[in-house]
């Protein structure tokens, strides 16, 4: 006869002494009685609600910005070597009213794009070679080590020789500004994606162009964001130099060519003018394009704080 057929009660149906089983407890739900002697939720303040808004705060230094510059202006007192912020307004807004300063922002614009994209493009072919092939690593790594430290600028007299006067010239030096960081910035973020994710992808067969368009860019997403604004930021700089060494094509330039015409005609209120154009132009590419997109793709998706 066993054990537990001898003295029942010391063993449970498993085998294990009923001493070392912890003893199982009532569970019961308690009902709490609501919290009213405060309330849990309480609304701040009018300024800190305001204070909380991105586009008060960065107006506020835009507006201290503006005075200071009015200040100095009007402590210099030469309209010549400094206009001042309300002089500057004035004739932008003449500018922009008589519809030069429109047609110079459009040509400069379209001239950009071509070449933006152009050189996104020529960018992500790169890094996709460089992500499938041996070859393509070293051809990456070997071309930016090459041309990245060289300005882009100082391809435009080359660009001249070879695409003459016009838009060609330009949207060559553009694609050189933009094609190399872009290349670093995205082959970063590819190389930065977890392996759980390749092995995923490679697990469904994807190979080539498909396993880099549905695993690699939204997983690097982050690092292609930023290289897409620090090419914007070259690519528009860029643009505005060269046109102010040329930028004049049958008699036309972009914004640039007017900030030199008038440069030499001595109208310093409109070259400051098509200044503060450009960085208007940039903010509004910073804070409206690349913002919202940033908004509905890495932020949406819990990968930026």
């Amino acid at each position: 006869m066993s054990a537990s057929a001898t003295r029942p009660g010391l063993f449970t149906r498993n085998r294990v002494p009923r001493d070392l089983v912890p003893p199982v407890r009532p569970e019961y739900d308690r009902v709490l009685a609501p919290f009213v002697e405060a309330p849990v939720e309480r609304t701040l303040p009018l300024g800190a609600r305001l204070w909380q808004r991105d586009w008060l705060r960065k107006g506020l230094i835009i507006a201290a910005l503006a005075l200071v510059w009015e200040g100095l202006a009007r402590w210099q007192d030469n309209d010549l070597l400094l206009p001042g912020f309300l002089a500057t307004m004035s004739a932008l807004f003449d500018g922009l009213a008589n519809g030069e300063l429109i047609d110079r922002v459009r040509i400069s614009l379209t001239v950009l794009v071509q070449g933006y994209l152009a050189g996104i493009v020529l960018a992500f072919g790169l890094t996709t070679l460089a992500v499938s092939t041996q070859f393509g690593r070293d051809l990456l790594s070997t071309l930016t080590a090459m041309f990245n430290p060289l300005p882009a600028i100082a391809l435009l007299p080359l660009a001249l020789l070879w695409f003459g006067l016009g838009p060609g010239s330009l949207i060559f030096v553009l694609i050189h500004s933009v094609l190399w960081p872009m290349a670093l910035n995205t082959y970063a973020g590819f190389q930065g994606v977890p392996e759980t994710l390749r092995m995923a992808g490679r697990n469904y067969g994807l190979r080539g162009p498909s396993y880099v368009l549905q695993i690699l860019i939204p997983a690097a997403l982050p690092a292609i964001l930023s290289g897409l604004k620090i090419g914007w930021a070259f690519a528009w700089r860029t643009l505005i130099a060269a046109e102010l060494v040329f930028g004049a094509s049958s008699g036309r330039g972009g914004l640039g060519w007017y900030i030199f015409q008038n440069r030499n005609e001595l109208y310093t209120d409109r070259v400051f003018a098509g200044l503060v154009l450009v960085i208007v132009i940039g903010l509004v590419v910073e804070n409206l394009v690349f913002a919202a997109f940033e908004r509905i793709t890495v932020r949406r998706w819990g990968m930026a704080r």
